[in-house]
């Protein structure tokens, strides 16, 4: 069995991290998928989890959502 590319793994924390944060506007906000999926992938957030070399996708998806919600992500 071969060993998963930084990229790979970098891909799968990354998925794991946008959908547990969709999850978590749901149930915070009662709002539906496609609201909640517009407010994650359109937080500025986004491009720096996107950002393989700063790793931002190894943190927990929680501490990714109250970094998320803060005002001054950037």
């Amino acid at each position: 069995m071969t060993q998963p590319t930084h990229h790979q793994i970098a891909t799968f924390l990354t998925d794991h991290a946008l959908s547990e944060l969709v999850r978590y506007v749901i149930e915070d906000t009662g709002c539906g998928i496609e609201q909640a999926m517009e407010k994650v992938y359109n937080s500025p957030l986004m491009e720096l989890l996107q950002d393989e070399e700063g790793e931002l996708y190894v943190q927990s998806p929680a501490y990714l959502y109250e970094l998320m919600n803060k005002d001054n992500v950037q």
